[in-house]
């Protein structure tokens, strides 16, 4: 299994810590979200992290699945994703599209999408937020 994406959230009385975790072949099943979320549970509470309450989860990236690493980006080269950027690109910070290439340009990142019929290269340090968009 591997770490796929990781968020840590200040709530008003607790932390939310949610793990995605995946398998290269086969994804994870319930019994293997369990069997991390009782193993790192531990892990926290020994070490005192994070510090006062908290409520961990543990699952599969799902269907609309968070990209977040370089690897992430060049898996899924073909498929369909939506990207909230941190500026505008274009007149727009959001896009849908196909994720059509991830590579290196000038010494930076850069997805490149089709979206709404046109070719977008987007750096990858101006992407706040991307995931996978489920096709029907």
């Amino acid at each position: 299994m591997e770490l796929v994406h990781l968020e840590c959230l200040r709530m008003k009385t607790r932390w939310l810590l949610r793990v995605f975790i995946d398998r290269p072949e086969g994804g994870v099943s319930v019994d293997d979200c369990a069997l991390i979320s009782n193993q790192l549970g531990d892990l926290l509470d020994v070490h005192d992290l994070p510090p006062g309450p908290y409520t961990l989860e543990v699952s599969s990236p799902g269907l609309d699945r968070p990209l977040s690493r370089d690897k992430d980006f060049l898996r899924f080269r073909g498929s369909r994703v939506h990207l909230r950027l941190e500026e505008k690109i274009e007149g727009s910070r959001h896009f849908r599209g196909e994720l059509l290439d991830y590579l290196e340009e000038a010494g930076r990142k850069v997805l490149v999408i089709e979206a709404a019929g046109r070719t977008v290269r987007i750096p990858r340090e101006a992407v706040l937020k991307a995931n996978l968009e489920y096709e029907l």
